[in-house]
């Protein structure tokens, strides 16, 4: 991080952090001169476990109850949450949460989606990042009784769209 000037952001490769001022204090960024557009992210992660796991969740074999749904729940209830847990995220109102597991013999492991959508000023990523995570984190609660040496993995933008900055795809194909 560099500070270019008194009167500039600090920035990495000449574009300005928004969330820090010239002196490099954290701030939230005022969005309230931009215009409501809709704004969709697409966020994605996984759950590594033995197979052994795998298969008990996707049976249905647990103590604790569905573990999937349990996690879909999970996810979108964080999203809405995202705010309370990100200090300079903004409140948004969400008009569409939807969050996937899916199964993957190859990991072996679950692999996790979130799609999060708004008509408002400022994006959904950190939403959708949440989302992720707390799906991830729940699984790896509700199973941890049958391993403990889950891995939680990878979690990362996908897609975003919407915005001053535009769309952004990261060319993967996680559908």
């Amino acid at each position: 991080m560099t500070q270019n000037s008194s009167d500039t952001p600090f920035s990495i490769a000449s574009q300005p952090l928004t969330h820090l001022d010239a002196q490099g204090h954290a701030h939230m960024v005022d969005v309230s001169a931009k215009p409501q557009t809709i704004r969709e992210a697409i966020a994605v992660g996984q759950v590594r476990m033995r197979s052994e796991t795998l298969a008990a969740i996707t049976a249905g074999n647990l103590p604790k109850g569905d573990v999937l749904a349990t996690a879909r729940l999970a996810g979108i209830m964080a999203a809405k949450q995202t705010a309370q847990l990100i200090p300079l995220c903004h409140p948004l109102p969400l008009h569409k949460v939807e969050v996937s597991l899916l199964p993957d013999l190859a990991l072996p492991g679950y692999r996790i989606r979130a799609l999060v959508r708004t008509k408002a000023e400022t994006g959904v990523e950190m939403e959708a990042l949440t989302a992720v995570s707390v799906a991830a984190l729940t699984v790896y609660d509700m199973a941890k009784a049958l391993e403990k040496s889950m891995q939680i993995e990878q979690i990362h933008l996908v897609s975003k769209t919407g915005g001053k900055s535009g769309d952004y795809q990261s060319g993967e194909d996680w559908d």
